[in-house]
């Protein structure tokens, strides 16, 4: 037979069904299992709840070619077997490799359905109609239904009739209707399918839909299934910690990771619509195991007999009653974060992402691939939250999808991606591995729009011959200059297209012409001065003296231009306690000499010649400065300091040498010196929770933002490095370095044992990482929508200007766009970034990023081209923001409300019509509700008692700046487990889900999340593991709360060592590391991370958030 045919129609869903020869139902329960100790890590190491589906009568059951042994071989009385994983192994959601079997002429099917959550549906072309269907769905009651839907890709969940409910805000008790399904119960899982008509390009396989029906209020319902309903049978309350798949041999094996799709139009739900027929001989098949591959059916499992009081158990011996189990979500039954991550760096992570095509969604920001630039910015440089724009602001209002881009300008790119499709005319070529193409235009300048002023870009239409060209952006026709003519091909294009970067490429640079420079004059080159507290806090410490020593060799690691032998960056020296000292290092001196200016209120420069110098001229005098530093202070007694005349002083001296440049301030207390600028402490914890909290985020005095707005004018950028032992104010201090595009890093309680490796590490990164100067960026649209707002770390003194005195690497400016006019379908969206800056050399540059995206004018298509981590970080931002204005809890609220509504439309307009209890998730963002509940819960939205002000003000201001990659495991931690993989291996173990239930006492895991490193020991890790890697012969004589590993000689040690390098590696900030053992008091700590728990602090657990989701969502539709 053929699979492409469909089913024959499904009979209405309330009658009840005939029952079909030759099929019987199986049992849910049959014999009791034996028994099994239980263990505080059941799902690990002890028994995997679950029930034994038998195969159809009379029918010989297909030979297993993959999974569990076949029950004869399963194992002796006592254990308890795991499909293909081995005992205490950790599967997160469905596989996405396991061949998908189906149940073929035991009973009439609705248009068949993949039954895999996990499943992108992205990326595969439409293909055969999947070759499983789930029976699940028909004996737990759900109807399959052909209806056709323009649905993309959606993730369905059901449970229970919502009843009542804690908070919106998103603090939820454990018990309750939301909270108090048992481990082992969950709803059955299921996929829909989407409809093609509205498919965008490159996004041909037909969306699915993910399912977890539920109970629907009132009663239950009757199940369409090819039996009639057993008595007593309620809806919903089927165990799913091992999904009742019934499936049988694929008519064609399928490749690992292939994607199933069906016919399109499919839900699990709503009124049947008739499909043609499907026919095929009767096979046995496999149930789907726990992990979501197929292999034969396992034996019985403890616990689970007759699921129901006096229910004919089909197939199987009938055992006692038992009483109805109460229901709760299976956390295995949800979507799994680590499943989509593993399925997408499976699909996509093979292949370069091509940027030739508008409007494509590129890989998750966790899949390592390679991109090929034609014509559209890297999505290393500039990600969407959708990449198909609503058609009309009606639309976007009634999705509520945010539309925003997450721009970092001056990204580094990997050495491969630089220059790979252009080969550069003359006077152009990469200035370094981590630049895009440089092109000089002479003093004619970047060439463009007369009306607009967008630049020169692959979006643009030549006419005319090639004598004049129409913008992209406002439709203007401009003029061709004569020195830039070149005759067109057959196409309408330039026959030097793929010789100009910028016809060609989606990021490139300008050199930019005088007229580009302030006052008309190319800038000098920038200086670095660093700015060293030397009150008695700081030298008692010992960072005085570790600073200075680090200077000294860090110094000849200045950024420099690419093929420059040295640093053009000059540099200068302050120290300060209540009084400033300057000094003067000139190389025709022997020694340093130093100027102390006490005036404080009225700050200025004592000396300008010789205060900023070349390294290379003067660098025996700044060794010799650095030396004597401190020694100088070593027995001072000043605890006081000042800290607003500190940064006073940098700007005044770089505005003296007329340059831009960046200020190092190295800070140790709360600045209450009598001094513009001095502070009081205010921290006040009583406020937590009142509608004053946000006075705690809001700066003390107003002295910061006039600095400031100085600093950004002189191109004057602060970076500020903390050192507090009590509060210091984090929320004033930060201002300066927030709004002129600088860090802020905090090291609390700083010892030099304990932090050094730490502090040093981030301070070689931020003096040698590429920043431009002095940078105003700009974001251009076409015609239809404009950017109305930003967020990052910068100032704007008008609406459109983001002005930025330092923007490095690392930075990004969250964009939002809105409509203005409508859209069109076949012109698309375009956003045009410009920044504008000088580069370490002194050279003034423009960086253009170019980025085309659809529109649309079914909410489907938007739906369908979201990207959540995207979604998620510019949520995060907006709700940080928020803080300071508006008390938390409205910040919170206002959070579940969007995604409600977000979720609600997609609901209501793109999916197929279904029972209110099944809820019901778009494929692209059906993590939303997780990521978000991990952003509820962060300790800015809703803080533990041992999070300090200071910490929340830290953590806002640095979540302002991070990119899509940093907020994504940010906010969801990666966990490791380190002694699963075969030591041999060189590549990362598979990441588990964040949650204690997945955590084995016999075993090590990693925990990282951008900012903290734990190595967790469980309690019953073999004694070869701990020798190995702690060099110690016990447990019980790990030291809690270790901060580097012993270097041993072994395979064990080598790898760990080498992961946790790899990762610091990969982040922006050095991850301490702390290693917690089980049962100790740093535990506590470390399940802060574990962000799919209920939190200490009230937050909800992933499952209950996913329950109340779903209750708002349907107060929504009701």
């Amino acid at each position: 037979m053929s699979v492409n045919q469909s089913a024959p129609p499904v009979p209405p869903f309330g009658q009840n069904q005939p029952v079909y020869p030759g099929y019987h139902p199986a049992s849910y329960g049959g014999q009791p299992g034996p028994a099994v100790p239980a263990s505080p890590y059941g799902a690990y190491n002890g028994p995997v709840p679950g029930y034994q589906q038998t195969p159809p009568q009379g029918v010989p059951r297909a030979p297993p070619s993959s999974g569990a042994p076949p029950a004869s071989m399963q194992a002796p009385c006592g254990q308890t077997t795991y499909g293909q994983f081995g005992q205490g192994d950790i599967q997160n959601g469905p596989s996405s490799t396991a061949q998908m079997q189906r149940l073929q002429g035991s009973q009439q099917f609705g248009p068949p359905l993949a039954p895999v959550v996990s499943q992108p549906a992205v990326l595969q072309p439409y293909g055969p109609p999947p070759t499983s269907t789930q029976v699940t769905a028909q004996l737990a009651g759900m109807q399959i239904s052909g209806a056709v839907s323009h649905a993309p890709p959606s993730s369905v969940l059901g449970y229970g009739p919502p009843t009542s409910l804690a908070s919106a805000s998103g603090s939820f008790p454990n018990s309750g209707p939301y909270g108090s399904y048992p481990q082992s119960q969950a709803p059955p899982l299921s996929q829909a399918q989407g409809h093609p008509g509205v498919q965008p390009p490159l996004r041909s396989a037909p969306p699915l839909a993910s399912s977890f029906t539920s109970p629907a209020s009132g009663g239950p319902r009757m199940p369409s299934m090819t039996g009639p309903l057993p008595p007593g049978q309620g809806f919903g309350s089927l165990p799913v910690s091992q999904p009742n798949h019934v499936s049988s041999t694929p008519s064609h094996a399928l490749p690992p990771g292939t994607q199933m799709t069906g016919p399109p139009g499919t839900q699990m739900t709503g009124p049947p619509v008739p499909p043609p027929s499907m026919h095929s001989p009767q096979q046995a098949g496999y149930q789907l195991q726990q992990n979501g591959s197929f292999g034969p059916a396992r034996g019985p499992q403890p616990n689970y007999e007759s699921p129901y009081p006096g229910a004919p158990t089909f197939g199987s011996q009938p055992g006692p009653p038992q009483p109805l189990p109460p229901k709760r979500l299976d956390p295995d039954a949800i979507p799994s974060p680590i499943q989509v991550i593993e399925d997408d760096r499976n699909n996509r992570g093979s292949e370069p992402f091509v940027t030739g095509v508008r409007g494509q969604v590129p890989p998750l920001v966790t899949t390592n691939f390679l991109v090929k630039d034609q014509g559209n910015a890297s999505p290393r440089y500039i990600r969407c939250t959708s990449y198909n724009i609503p058609c009309t602001s009606d639309m976007a209002k009634q999705a509520q999808v945010p539309l925003a881009a997450v721009i970092k300008p001056l990204a580094r790119l990997p050495p491969e991606e630089t220059g790979l499709l252009c080969t550069p005319a003359p006077g152009t070529g990469p200035v370094d591995q981590a630049s895009p193409y440089v092109v000089d235009h002479g003093e004619a300048g970047p060439l463009r729009c007369n009306r607009c002023k967008a630049y020169m870009c692959p979006l643009m239409t030549f006419i005319e011959g090639g004598r004049r060209f129409q913008c992209s952006f406002c439709s203007c026709v401009n003029d061709v200059p004569p020195q830039y003519f070149q005759h067109l091909d057959h196409t309408g294009k330039r026959v030097d297209a793929y010789d100009r970067p910028e016809l060609s490429l989606g990021s490139y640079e300008f050199l930019a012409t005088v007229d580009y420079c302030k006052n008309n004059k190319f800038p000098s080159p920038p200086a670095f001065i660093f700015m060293i507290d030397v009150s008695y806090n700081a030298i008692r410490t010992g960072l005085v003296r570790l600073l200075c020593e680090e200077l000294k060799s860090l110094l000849d690691y200045l950024p420099r231009e690419g093929g420059a032998e040295e640093s053009a960056i000059r540099v200068g020296f302050v120290t300060y306690n209540k009084v400033l000292h300057f000094y003067n290092v000139k190389s025709s001196l022997a020694q340093p000499q130093m100027m102390v200016v006490s005036d404080v209120a009225d700050m200025f420069v004592p000396l300008l010649d010789g205060f900023l110098v070349n390294v290379r001229e003067s660098r025996a005098v700044i060794t010799s400065l650095l030396d004597k530093i401190p020694e100088m202070f070593a027995d001072t007694r000043e605890t006081e300091t000042v800290f607003a005349p500190v940064i006073q002083a940098g700007m005044e001296a770089l505005k003296a040498a007329e340059c831009a440049g960046k200020l190092f301030l190295f800070h140790t207390s709360l600045p209450i010196a009598e001094a513009p600028g001095k502070l009081k402490n205010r921290d006040d914890r009583k406020l937590i929770n009142t509608d004053k909290e946000k006075t705690l985020f809001q700066p003390q005095t107003g002295t910061y933002q006039t600095l400031a707005k100085d600093c950004v004018a002189q191109g004057c950028c602060v970076d500020l490095f903390l050192f507090p032992n009590q509060y210091v104010d984090v929320a004033t201090l930060s201002v300066v370095p927030q709004l002129t595009g600088g860090s802020v890093y905090k090291y609390a309680c700083f010892q030099v044992e304990n932090d050094q490796e730490r502090f040093l590490s981030d301070l070689r990164r931020d003096v040698q990482k590429v920043v431009g100067f002095d940078a105003v960026m700009r974001v251009r649209t076409s015609t239809g929508i404009r950017a109305v707002d930003f967020f990052g770390a910068f100032y704007m003194s008008n609406t459109t200007d983001v002005e930025l005195a330092g923007l490095d690497e690392d930075k990004t400016v969250a964009v939002e766009f809105k409509h203005d006019d409508r859209l069109s379908e076949e012109s698309g969206a375009l956003l045009q970034c410009a920044l504008l800056y000088t580069s370490c050399a002194g050279q003034r540059r423009l960086r253009i990023h170019n980025l085309a995206l659809n529109c649309c004018t079914q909410l489907a298509d938007l739906y369908r081209n979201c990207e959540t981590d995207t979604l998620i970080n510019y949520m995060a931002k907006f709700a940080y923001r928020g803080v300071v204005n508006s008390p938390v809890k409205t910040v919170r609220d206002t959070l579940i409300t969007q995604c409600a509504q977000i979720l609600a439309c997609y609901r209501k307009n793109c999916a197929s019509p279904s029972s209110a209890g099944q809820l019901i998730l778009p494929e692209c963002m059906k993590l939303l509700p997780v990521y978000l509940n991990c952003v509820l819960k962060s300790d800015v939205l809703q803080p533990g008692a041992e999070v300090t002000t200071d910490d929340r003000a830290y953590v806002r201001q640095l979540v302002s700046s991070m990119d899509v990659a940093e907020t994504n495991v940010f906010f969801y931690p990666r966990l490791l487990p380190l002694t699963k993989s075969p030591i041999d291996s060189t590549s990362e173990p598979p990441a588990v889900r964040a949650s204690e239930e997945r955590l084995s006492s016999g075993d090590i895991y990693l925990l990282e999340n951008g900012l903290n490193l734990f190595v967790w020991v469980g309690a019953s890790v073999q004694q070869g593991v701990v020798q190995s890697l702690f060099n110690v012969s016990s447990f019980s004589q790990i030291t809690s709360g270790l901060s580097v590993l012993p270097v041993l000689d072994n395979p064990l040690s080598r790898k760990v060592r080498g992961l946790i390098d790899s990762l610091r590696a990969q982040r922006m900030r050095y991850m301490k590391l702390i290693v917690v053992k089980q049962e100790d008091k740093l535990e506590m700590l470390f399940k802060h991370f574990l962000v799919e728990d209920k939190s200490l602090s009230g937050g909800a657990s992933y499952v209950d958030f996913l329950c109340h989701m779903h209750k708002e969502i349907r107060q929504l539709l009701s």
